[in-house]
């Protein structure tokens, strides 16, 4: 199962990025995905999470500003924004699985991204 990001780049304070996060080599279905990010000496942030069942989580720093989806047809989700700010400069990975929400609960899922770098420029 491979997890392929794109989107990222270099991107101006309140313009706009959209992440996806596409899968292939699945016969299965995702059911939970999430996106992550880090920056160099610090942990790895969850950023934000759904899961079947409208279970979706963001994190502090990004609500009201993040927006993670997914396309119905296909295993390939999203994460956006039109406003994002110079400290959301990371570098952002995808994880996906086929579980539930309460089996991801410790960051535990089966499959991730290489990552991509957003940048985002004042």
């Amino acid at each position: 199962v491979n997890l392929v990001e794109s989107g990222g780049g270099l991107v101006q304070a309140g313009g706009s990025l959209r992440l996806s996060c596409t899968t292939s080599g699945t016969f299965f279905t995702i059911n939970s995905m999430a996106w992550y990010r880090q920056v160099p000496g610090k942990e790895r942030e969850l950023v934000a999470s759904m899961s079947t069942g409208d279970n979706t989580y963001y994190s502090d720093s990004v609500k009201g500003r993040f927006t993670i989806s997914r396309d119905g047809t296909s295993n390939t989700f999203f994460l956006e924004t039109d406003s994002p700010k110079p400290e959301d400069t990371a570098m952002y990975y995808c994880a996906a699985g086929p579980g539930l929400y309460s089996d991801y609960v410790n960051d535990n899922y089966d499959y991730w991204g290489q990552g991509t770098q957003v940048t985002v420029s004042s």
